[in-house]
């Protein structure tokens, strides 16, 4: 009998020891689980809006990096455009310029040419002169010369 009264009370204890945790341990301890699960749920439900914005954001750097380079590439052909506009004003500006110089060239060398030919007949004239009175020194009379020299000096 002994044995079946040590059955009984260890029953009898188990059943305390049963009914004290359901009591007083098992709610806490289903409440911090609960709890644990809770917290685990919402990290997963962050990590899920962790990954949908991460992968939103990698979307939207990859539209502005496409933007940026058409942006670029826009500048590029603005800037490659802008010069080689700038290149041709450049370019007719020099034209100008040079017909510009040439045109003066041309007038001083006109100038200077007729220059030329005046002192050449002023040279030529004075030679002939000269060359007149030497000759008409020796062979005519002084009404002679007069209208030899005259005649000499209309025809230049």
């Amino acid at each position: 009998m002994e044995l079946n009264i040590t059955l009984l009370g260890q029953l009898i204890t188990f059943a305390v020891f049963v009914w004290f945790t359901m009591k007083f341990v098992w709610p806490p301890l289903l409440k911090s689980m609960q709890d644990r699960e809770q917290r685990i749920a919402e990290g997963l439900a962050a990590a899920e809006r962790g990954q949908r914005s991460l992968a939103l954001a990698q979307q939207e750097g990859l539209e502005y990096l496409q933007q940026a380079k058409q942006q670029a590439v826009e500048i590029i052909n603005q800037a490659s455009k802008r010069a080689s506009q700038i290149a041709e004003e450049s370019k007719q500006q020099i034209r100008k310029e040079s017909e510009r110089l040439l045109s003066i060239a041309r007038d001083d060398i006109q100038q200077e040419w007729r220059a030329a030919q005046e002192k050449l007949h002023a040279e030529v004239a004075n030679l002939v002169i000269t060359a007149t009175e030497k000759i008409l020194a020796h062979s005519l009379d002084e009404s002679a010369q007069h209208s030899l020299v005259k005649r000499s000096l209309e025809e230049i």
